[in-house]
């Protein structure tokens, strides 16, 4: 079942159970967005595509070339005053979470007893998690090709499998919560949290025409291209380590001010379809059999993710409730640290906070630029 065309088609009908799903039952109030994460990863579970351990092209693809194409495509209908909305409170949720990430790794080690329980990787693991719970993965496998914790196949894909899991529970969470602390602590503009999850969006029904298919598709291809190859220029003639995204970014903020730009027709649909493929693949990476392959060590990586996202999130919800921030945007925070960028603009765009899409690529890039280097801050100087 590892056909790339299979897999595909896999997804895309999934995506497609999941809108009718949203449309036409009692599960409307859980939203296309969390549907897709869930019954993707009851497909990977039980064999009929494949998952995180055995992975697909399908997936690398996904990850390489749609997640960016998705904050292309989204941003193309944002404006920079959008970014006045919420830049000051996102940001300093953001590094609130990054704190409470920080703490959360140092408490999980504590409780775990990581240097009898993990040995000699124990300090390479809080820093790999530290980095992925503070800007996503690539934090995450940078750390890890440092220590050469990749070479210790078990432990790394139980890593992996954990961290997989933890993500895609805490894009879960980060859906349900706005709505459910929304409830009990109502916030003076908080828009989206009362909300239904993804609501019937009129971007959904756009009317496509084929020439403003043929541009947006020809921008957002051309936009990769240029951002990869002036990425690797930038590094190879300053030493400039520049995130591709961060370039993907920046060009389509730029275009995006010109009214024409914003005025093509299915922007909002094709980004719309892309992150709800790019959470399927999140759905897919929910792997529970890798845990196997690790035996109790697999209870005690559980144990330890566990907590650092425990503690992340207590830190960023409880201090952000004390200080009566949107809820909207405390979760959004939280995403971009648990889940990087990507994972941080498609909860915006799933909470119905077009406003905040902007902001939440902003900060997650920032995690991806600041990750690394605190993971290495937790491993080699505070442990």
């Amino acid at each position: 079942m590892s056909n790339p065309l299979w897999v595909l088609t896999v997804l895309v009908v999934n995506i497609l159970i999941s809108e009718w799903l949203e449309n036409h039952t009692f599960l409307k109030h859980i939203g296309t967005t969390l549907l897709v994460i869930i019954l993707t990863a009851v497909v990977a579970n039980l064999g009929i595509i494949p998952s995180a351990t055995e992975s697909s092209v399908v997936y690398e693809g996904i990850f390489a070339f749609i997640a960016p194409l998705s904050v292309f495509f989204l941003l193309l209908d944002v404006r920079l005053v959008d970014l006045k909305k919420a830049g000051l409170p996102m940001l300093s949720m953001f590094l609130l979470g990054a704190v409470g990430t920080s703490l959360g790794a140092l408490m999980a080690i504590w409780v775990v007893n990581g240097p009898v329980v993990f040995g000699e990787h124990y300090k390479a693991l809080a820093g790999m998690m530290t980095g992925t719970y503070i800007g996503g993965s690539l934090n995450f496998n940078a750390i890890a090709l440092h220590y050469g914790v990749m070479k210790e196949g078990g432990l790394y894909a139980g890593t992996v499998a954990v961290d997989n899991i933890l993500t895609a529970t805490w894009m879960v969470a980060t859906l349900l919560l706005p709505r459910m602390l929304g409830k009990i602590w109502k916030r003076v503009g908080n828009r989206a949290s009362t909300r239904d999850i993804e609501g019937k969006l009129p971007e959904a029904r756009e009317m496509v025409s084929i020439w403003s298919l043929a541009v947006l598709l020809a921008l957002g291809g051309g936009s990769l291209l240029f951002a990869d190859w002036l990425a690797v220029a930038l590094n190879e003639a300053y030493g400039w380590n520049s995130p591709s995204i961060l370039i993907v970014t920046t060009i389509a903020l730029g275009l995006a001010q010109f009214k024409g730009i914003r005025e093509l027709q299915g922007s909002r649909l094709l980004g719309l379809f892309t992150v709800y493929l790019f959470l399927a693949v999140i759905g897919a990476f929910c792997e529970l059999a890798a845990l196997k392959g690790i035996g109790e060590l697999a209870i005690y990586i559980g144990l330890f993710t566990l907590i650092i996202v425990a503690v992340h999130g207590l830190v960023i919800f409880g201090v952000g409730g004390l200080l009566r921030q949107d809820w909207d945007v405390v979760a959004i925070a939280s995403q971009a640290n648990v889940g990087g960028p990507s994972s941080a603009m498609a909860l915006a765009k799933s909470l119905n906070r077009e406003d905040l899409l902007l902001p939440s690529i902003v900060i997650g890039s920032l995690g991806t630029g600041l990750g690394t280097y605190i993971g290495f801050l937790v491993a080699e100087v505070l442990l």
